[in-house]
């Protein structure tokens, strides 16, 4: 396989978490649409770890894109003071 997917995949994926490190919503889109990237790594190198991991990452992308899009609470074990 070619390594330039090693490369776009990181590229992608660390893009996405310095956008929302930036405190911008489109990061978590950025990360939630790179799971499709790594779904079809899954596929291409035949390891279906990688196409359940790319599941579960995007369910925890749209969610944290959910919660900034609709000033919903981020997933924490913290509790609200209010």
């Amino acid at each position: 396989m070619n390594p330039t997917w090693s490369y776009l995949l990181t590229l992608v994926g660390a893009t996405g978490l310095l956008v929302a490190g930036r405190a911008q919503r489109a990061g978590w889109l950025i990360g939630f649409l790179a799971q499709g990237l790594w779904a079809a790594y899954a596929v291409a190198t035949k390891q279906p770890g990688f196409l359940i991991s790319a599941f579960i990452y995007a369910y925890v992308y749209a969610l944290n894109y959910r919660a900034w899009t609709t000033k919903q609470p981020a997933l924490t074990s913290e509790k609200s003071d209010t």
